[in-house]
């Protein structure tokens, strides 16, 4: 959501006021197929605001804020690391040795013993933090021991479940769960638990004894009676087929031993059928979704089955009393999965009087597009913020603030009725990929630098959009020697030779118990999450880019309270030198206090305030009075769609006159209801959103965009537009590559990206689209078969091919770009 303000934009804006205000809604000679743009004020005499009239009831019902920030303080502690309260179940129950059990403290990939227990009786620690939710770690029970010899690893993790209904006996009790959540609810924290849908523990074996992934193209799923049927067709809907687990798969799914073949809880998990079946991921094309991720059985999330189990399984768990899920391996999990799934279980909370359960994906892709999807169309709450993760980093590192600019102008991709980029959980590193300090070593100068960066790092996270997730141990200043088991340190004294060796930032390498609240890092997030509560704004306010660095330096942006008007401005530096900046505000005049580094300074008349910055740190001023109140509610222009028709994710734009700060709210009806659908809430200019056509039936739409000032006063403004019926085969054809984020799409590489769609107006079956505005460069692309890459063609026709090459021989010289629905050969074509 966050643009730098046009001067044309605005320009733009006020002209076409002064039109609406003659009664001029259309330019003369306008195209009256194009989609017929308004302008204008609630309210103004004379003829309402181009082709939509809205009566103040109206305006006054569409300019409410939908999608209240959310604003967690998230702890993600890895259950088994963080403290042993009752030695008693360090092996579960189990008898025998760690291949048997899983224990052993000494090795980093076997269970070491921490519990619920332990963590109950840390909870002061950790609220001492600011806390205000815990995420744990799967805690359901686990196969205790996959593998063998060298390969062997316990399910310390969470992640191999084999049963979704009970409390690892490693970890502790149901009942013990249950004394933990009221023990954090007594101290103000939330409880969320670490969900898994994706798979289960490495139970089913293949006949064959051969794991390589096998397309659906090379074996085709096939019914109890032996037709072939696409299972994509009927993903999750009453009317999927009946299957047999001896000759519906390209493996036939075996259980090793009689134990196997009951291993699993609920008893439907032991269905061979409700599995792919299709062997180990590639993690490409379409076996990121249906291969075996290093083995784990991969449930057929596409059977209304498995989706119906897991909603079943989840909602004992909100009714048992979880405040919240973060839910794993998202990415892998089919789309219409998550349609479902997602609002089943926040409708369950709801019914529960649960208003504030939440629920995060584990989308591991850095593109805003691909992370929102799963937010939007997908339906899910929220997601995890792997693009903050990316550029967080690389800023701190030493990187072009220009990373932050680029990552947080593409936030209008996470907007729609119930989110938007301000829930989405940050983080800077994990139990996966490392931890943020393993990933500031080598930028480093020696370890003061190192922990001055570290300091950064979380600032960033803390005062920028977001709720912000600390790594359990980060607070200490573990390093860790990369991702995996070498990110999984004990908290408690280590057993583990490598951990005992590990980097500490702000103190020194040992192997003891390590819950120490005076360390250099645990003192910096308490006074973040201090300042946050005192000052919510830099949690929740409105965040607005005021300046970005072309390089090392300052990126800069300011907080405005939505319901006081007051502005903060927030400045990090990641330079090795003081930096002075000049930054616009919305508080002309005004003088603003320091909170954090650096000294006060007054706005000028022109609203301009000059910073200081200190080196690799961060400041924060507050003004002393709200942003001036608005003379008058801003024009709105409303924009989008191409050719009078709006298809796939279609952007749809309001430009304000002015640069005072507002909210505005995007609705759209089909013509001839009386009923608005509210689309969501942008709170940053450039103003806008994108429609996911697919959910609306072909016809004519109405579309407004109501704006709302931080001190009340209303406008709007309003288009029509046409969604077409889908093609015969319901398929849109997209070029999706390397060039799309210079083609009008949110990034690269986005095959729900209409800019890129191919057309073919003559119904030969061969598609086209010409591309003018690349740069000169090489390039590369796909053909991607109705919104995904579920159906891709690539080099030679090829489904799920290689990436098709192409060069542009200088700055906006055309190229066309070809498709061939019957051969699906693609082509480009450049002079």
């Amino acid at each position: 959501m966050i643009r730098r303000r046009s001067l044309i934009l605005a320009l733009i804006g006020v002209l076409m006021g002064a039109l609406v205000a003659y009664g001029v809604t259309r330019r003369s000679g306008s195209d009256p197929s194009s989609p017929s743009p308004s302008t204008g004020t609630a309210g103004a005499a004379g003829r309402p605001p181009g082709p939509v009239s809205l009566s103040g009831a109206e305006v006054a019902a569409l300019a409410k804020r939908v999608a209240t920030p959310r604003h967690e303080n998230f702890y993600f502690v890895m259950t088994d690391r963080f403290a042993n309260g009752e030695k008693a179940n360090d092996r579960g129950g189990l008898s025998g040795d760690r291949v048997t059990t899983g224990f052993d403290p000494t090795d980093k990939g076997f269970f070491h013993g921490g519990d619920l227990a332990g963590l109950q009786g840390k909870l002061d620690y950790i609220k001492g933090l600011g806390t205000t939710a815990i995420w744990l770690t799967p805690s359901f029970v686990n196969r205790p021991v996959q593998g063998s010899g060298e390969d062997a690893s316990a399910g310390y993790h969470g992640y191999w479940i084999t049963d979704f209904t009970r409390i690892d006996p490693h970890l502790g009790t149901n009942d013990e769960m249950t004394a933990l959540i009221a023990a954090a609810h007594a101290k103000g924290m939330k409880v969320y638990f670490d969900i898994v849908t994706n798979h289960t523990a490495d139970v089913i074996d293949y006949e064959s004894g051969t794991y390589s992934y096998v397309s659906k193209a090379d074996s085709p799923y096939q019914d109890a009676a032996g037709k072939s049927f696409d299972d994509a067709e009927v993903a999750d809907r009453a009317g999927f087929p009946a299957l047999s687990a001896a000759t519906s798969f390209p493996y036939v799914p075996i259980f090793r031993s009689a134990v196997d073949a009951e291993a699993k809880t609920p008893s439907w998990l032991n269905d061979r059928t409700l599995y792919h079946n299709r062997g180990n991921s590639t993690f490409e094309g379409e076996s990121s979704t249906y291969g075996d991720f290093g083995g784990l059985d991969d449930l057929f999330t596409e059977n209304p089955k498995v989706l119906d189990g897991m909603i079943a399984i989840y909602e004992k768990w909100i009714d048992f009393g979880i405040d919240g899920f973060r839910i794993d391996t998202v990415k892998h999990v089919n789309l219409d999965f998550w349609r479902k799934f997602g609002p089943a279980l926040m409708a369950h909370a709801r019914a529960a009087g649960r208003d504030e359960f939440f629920m995060f994906g584990e989308v591991y892709d850095t593109s805003p597009a691909v992370m929102s999807l799963y937010s939007t169309t997908g339906r899910l709450p929220g997601t995890l913020d792997f693009g903050f993760q990316s550029a967080a980093v690389d800023f701190v590192s030493g990187h072009s603030a220009q990373l932050l600019s680029k990552l947080y102008a593409a936030d209008d991709t996470y907007l729609d009725a119930d989110s938007n980029a301000y829930v989405v959980t940050t983080f800077l590193g994990n139990h996966d990929m490392g931890r943020i300090g393993s990933f500031l070593v080598g930028a480093a100068d020696d370890d003061d630098d190192l922990l001055q960066r570290d300091k950064l790092a979380m600032s960033l996270m803390y005062l920028t959009r977001g709720q912000p997730v600390t790594y359990y141990g980060d607070e200490q200043g573990f390093v860790g020697w990369g991702g995996d088991k070498d990110a999984r340190q004990d908290l408690f004294k280590t057993r583990v030779e490598q951990y005992a060796a590990d980097r500490i930032i702000g103190d020194h390498p040992g192997a003891r118990d390590r819950y120490d609240t005076d360390v250099p890092l645990y003192q910096h997030i308490a006074a973040l999450t201090d300042l946050r509560a005192d000052n919510p704004a830099l949690a929740t306010g409105i965040q607005i880019e005021r300046y970005a660095a072309d390089g090392e330096g300052v990126y800069a942006f300011s907080r405005i309270d939505r319901d006081s008007g007051v502005e903060y401005l927030v400045a990090a530096n990641n330079a090795k030198e003081e930096q002075r900046v000049s930054v616009p505000t919305a508080s002309p005049g005004i003088a603003f206090a320091s909170l954090l580094g650096g000294t006060g300074a007054q706005a000028g008349a022109d609203g301009k305030l000059e910073m200081v910055v200190p080196a690799r740190a961060v400041t924060v001023l507050k003004a002393g009075a709200a942003v001036p109140k608005a003379s008058a509610a801003p024009p709105v222009t409303v924009a989008g769609g191409t050719g009078g028709t709006l298809s796939g994710q279609a952007k749809v734009t309001a430009t304000l006159a002015g640069d005072l700060p507002a909210e505005v709210t995007f609705a759209i009806r089909k013509q001839g209801s009386a009923d608005w659908r509210v689309l969501g809430t942008d709170d940053n200019s450039a103003y806008g959103l994108y429609i996911d056509t697919g959910s609306l039936s072909a016809g004519s739409y109405d579309i407004v965009a109501v704006a709302r000032t931080l001190d009340g006063q209303t406008s709007y403004g309003s288009m029509t537009a046409k969604v077409a019926a889908p093609q015969s085969d319901g398929a849109e054809v997209i070029a999706a590559g390397s060039f799309q984020d210079e083609a009008g799409c949110p990034g690269d590489w986005q095959p729900e990206c209409a800019a890129t769609a191919l057309t073919d107006p003559d119904g030969d079956g061969t598609f086209t689209l010409k591309l003018t505005s690349l740069p000169k460069g090489d390039y590369e692309f796909k053909i991607a078969i109705g919104g995904s890459w579920a159906e891709n063609y690539g080099a030679d026709g090829a489904k799920d091919g290689a990436n098709i090459p192409f060069s542009v021989p200088g700055d906006t010289a055309p190229v066309t770009l070809t498709y061939d629905s019957a051969t699906h050969h693609a082509t480009a074509l450049a002079p």
